[in-house]
């Protein structure tokens, strides 16, 4: 039986997590379970996996959560102290779902038992991923990608030479903006900007997705997980989402992962990984009208693409600051303060604040630094979004 936890299980990859465990209950022991202030779901859903420890990272909603439980023998805690403890306790296989820079620390600290961390926390490697790998490779764990483009890298070279890839293509769906006119981003609202025309997934990483700062992020991934050269490293627009990503050799070969797009496929491969298991999943059926169209992406519709570029080239800690400048400016789009296209303006300003001070360059890579400068970055960012609001 394998040991499970799941940081984040209140959001949409551990929901989808929680479903495919939930179809095959007596293999897996849940140890713990982490959410934020849906104490309801996360309550059920411990219940339901007979799960050891239920944590909210919110101290308010601790009692709430400790009433929904007072009947059974799950233990309960709050805050970021106890999901770092969480994360901490012994297991086999541990899914990384929290969003933002908040799931560094529990990913880390889920390293240090040696299992395999199924990573879709992006922020982990964007903002400090040699140091997640080193970790990784201290105590003899395995790190596993979830988001759909990197699962789909990682299965397209198994049993290949990662010398021989010649590039890496992740596609894009284009999110819920792909055929606006350039004109109207400018005026795009939250609730249109959260609408996204294929993928279910959470607010904040639906409003990425129209603003690609999502594939931004991923670009960047790809460098930090599979070591490749930003030169060959591409995304283009794939409205179908059935091609997840490329891999293209040196002999001319390209191999394409395919799929429905259903974050299960990713989930599901980490989870029962190095073996497949079937998964209840749509098929893609060829022997019906397909379509599979490409095209590039429009950097100036989506400037995100162009920053992270900038972030790949420079490398050290300008992942860092283009994370927390992104989560920055999405919190003043989602609250009214600055306009669709001002955040990557917000970005773009942090980014060549910081950078622009020399001191960064001969800092010591370290968790210490990267949390400081991801500190100074929220305020370089804040101090933007004013200027823009």
């Amino acid at each position: 039986m394998k040991r499970v936890t799941i940081l984040g299980a209140t959001g949409s990859i551990g929901q989808n997590t929680i479903d495919l465990i939930k179809r095959a209950p007596d293999d897996h022991d849940v140890v713990a379970l982490t959410g934020g202030r849906n104490v309801a779901l996360l309550a059920q859903d411990a219940i339901d996996l007979n799960a050891q420890i239920a944590v909210t990272c919110y101290d308010d909603c601790a009692g709430e959560l400790r009433d929904l439980l007072s009947h059974t023998d799950i233990e309960t805690a709050s805050g970021e102290a106890a999901i770092i403890e969480a994360a901490s306790h012994p297991c086999d296989w541990t899914m990384s779902a929290i969003v933002g820079a908040a799931g560094l620390k529990p990913g880390i600290a889920a390293l240090a038992h040696g299992g395999i961390l199924a990573l879709a926390n992006k922020e982990s490697l964007v903002t400090a991923g040699p140091i997640l790998l080193e970790t990784a490779k201290t105590y003899g764990a395995t790190v596993l990608p979830v988001d759909s483009e990197h699962s789909a890298v990682f299965q397209a070279l198994v049993g290949e030479d990662i010398n021989s890839v010649e590039r890496i293509i992740i596609t894009a769906s284009g999110g819920a903006f792909r055929d606006w006119p350039i004109a109207d981003l400018a005026k795009a609202t939250v609730a249109e900007a959260t609408s996204h025309p294929i993928w279910n997934m959470g607010q904040r990483i639906t409003i990425d997705s129209a603003s690609m700062f999502n594939k931004g992020m991923e670009l960047i991934e790809t460098k930090e997980f599979f070591g490749v050269s930003s030169s060959h490293i591409d995304a283009v627009l794939h409205p179908e989402s059935t091609v997840h990503a490329m891999v293209a050799f040196h002999d001319g070969c390209l191999m394409a992962h395919m799929g429905a797009p259903d974050m299960r496929h990713a989930i599901g491969y980490a989870l029962h990984w190095p073996k497949r298991e079937a998964l209840p999943l749509k098929r893609l059926d060829f022997t019906q009208d397909q379509s599979l169209t490409f095209r590039p992406i429009d950097v100036a519709r989506y400037p995100a693409i162009s920053l992270a570029r900038t972030v790949m080239e420079e490398g050290g800690f300008a992942g860092t600051i283009y994370n927390a400048a992104k989560e920055t400016a999405l919190d003043g789009f989602i609250a009214g303060k600055i306009g669709f296209l001002d955040m990557a303006r917000v970005v773009d300003m942090t980014l060549t604040k910081i950078l622009a001070d020399h001191s960064l360059q001969n800092a010591p890579f370290t968790l210490d630094t990267v949390f400081d400068t991801d500190h100074r970055a929220r305020i370089e960012a804040a101090q933007a979004l004013y200027s823009l609001g």
